[in-house]
């Protein structure tokens, strides 16, 4: 796995016009740290499990059912946008071995972004790889690529060629070449750090706890005081409620995001998602912070 070096620097952290958890915008500074270059793939997925003989959060069985995981079904036709169970599904034997059933394999897709993927499953994979999973702020300051204010990792214009995400009409008509669904890391052009797949293909895991607004500055070691204050690399360490509903902020969008529904393909998205499951869209990436050794 390849890493980028991130020298850190002071950001605005957020953005307005979008969505209301994105707001308010927010001065915010980082430390350099190391990042992957792109999602972990299933083959260094398949590395970490055959050496730890691991098992996923959505290969166990569990009092609610058989093991599984949510998976995207795509309708015939036009649906209402208003419920999203319409083209989700939790079925049972979909894994990261296995990303729409049991009848299905990662076989030619080695290098794919690894999916359905829980919190734990990332945080073992990352204590494994001698890392850690980006605070929200370090992997949006990455994602960035030093353009500091701008909508996308590129500008200020949508340009959805650059990224992997729907194109047609959500849900039901995709034109991308292949149909709906992940892509090899390193299909898209990089940021200007060098990151593949900031946005779009699948959303990454971060280890802040979701909270919206003000709550994901004020919330963390060094809560902030005063409206302006430039906050440092601010974590949210602790749920906002009970520990068992809690959600953790995923960053980026996939390739189920689209400019006509959902436009979360850029840096400052964020949504909460439960730490106790994952879906066919959601990945990660680690950090180093530490200096690397070389010679």
């Amino acid at each position: 796995m390849e890493m980028a070096w991130i020298s850190g620097g002071t950001f605005a952290m957020g953005a307005e016009g979008f969505y209301p958890e994105e707001a308010p915008v927010q001065k915010v500074t980082v430390d350099g740290f190391w990042i992957d270059s792109h999602p972990v793939t299933n083959a260094e997925y398949a590395l970490f499990v055959q050496e730890t003989a691991y098992e996923t959060v959505a290969e166990r069985q569990t009092d609610q059912g058989p093991p599984g995981s949510m998976v995207f079904v795509q309708p015939p036709g036009p649906v209402p946008l208003r419920d999203w169970r319409v083209w989700w599904e939790m079925r049972p034997g979909a894994c990261w071995r296995h990303p729409f059933g049991p009848d299905s394999s990662i076989r030619g897709r080695s290098a794919h972004p690894v999916v359905h993927i829980a919190y734990e499953d990332a945080m073992e994979y990352a204590s494994w790889a001698g890392k850690d999973l980006p605070t929200e702020a370090e992997w949006e300051f990455a994602a960035r690529g030093g353009l500091d204010g701008a909508s996308y990792p590129w500008g200020d214009e949508p340009e959805p060629g650059r990224a992997n995400i729907w194109n047609g009409i959500f849900p039901w008509l995709d034109r991308s070449e292949g149909g709906h669904g992940t892509s090899p890391v390193g299909a898209f052009a990089p940021n200007a750090y060098g990151l593949f797949d900031v946005v779009g293909n699948v959303w990454e895991w971060t280890s802040d706890y979701y909270r919206s607004g003000n709550a994901r500055f004020d919330a963390g070691d060094d809560p902030l005081t005063l409206a302006g204050e430039v906050a440092d690399n601010p974590r949210v360490d602790t749920p906002a409620g009970a520990a068992v509903f809690a959600s953790r902020v995923v960053k980026g969008g996939s390739y189920l995001c689209s400019t006509g529904y959902d436009h979360r393909f850029r840096p400052a998205a964020r949504q909460p998602e439960a730490i106790d499951s994952g879906s066919c869209h959601v990945g990660f990436r680690c950090v180093r912070r530490q200096p690397l050794k070389t010679g």
